[in-house]
């Protein structure tokens, strides 16, 4: 086991979660809402994440970044169990793929971001994790103009 899987990456999973508490408290119908002005649709913010998932994931294999949005089922954003099977998918493909890295991998490559930007396979994961808290704190406006009760943990780590 390497070290991102012994150190981090329990508490990363907890970052997961609060996709999986939201899922819990969606319907159909929620991810059609769009607030207002140029905002996408709840649902399209849902399939971005995932589809970011896959990004990183793939970054983790071969050591760079790119984003390839829209490459998903647009179908995904209109249905809650579609959604929530996807998700679990990824993040088993995201937890294998970091369990795969060698102690080598994990010590002394980097991942290319593109430019000069590089960073090592847990800065990497600590930027997914980056992007899941800014995926919260979107969602977030939406689940409060929704009027949705929120989790605790969303509650207290969201808002």
């Amino acid at each position: 086991m390497n070290s991102i899987m012994a150190d981090y990456y329990p508490t990363f999973a907890l970052y997961q979660a609060l996709r999986d508490q939201l899922m819990a408290i969606l319907s159909d119908d929620d991810l059609a809402y769009q607030p207002g002005g140029a905002t996408p649709p709840l649902g399209a913010l849902c399939r971005e994440i995932g589809e970011t998932e896959i990004a990183y994931t793939q970054s983790f294999r071969t050591f760079e970044l790119a984003f390839a949005y829209g490459s998903s089922d647009p179908g995904l954003e209109r249905n809650v169990a579609a959604l929530t099977s996807w998700y679990a998918g990824l993040d088993r493909d995201l937890k294998a793929t970091v369990a795969a890295l060698s102690d080598d991998d994990v010590a002394g490559r980097m991942i290319d971001r593109g430019g000069d930007f590089k960073l090592s396979p847990q800065g990497q994961l600590d930027a997914y994790k980056e992007a899941l808290l800014i995926f919260s704190g979107k969602v977030d406006v939406y689940l409060k103009t929704l009027n949705k009760t929120l989790p605790d943990q969303w509650r207290d780590w969201i808002g």
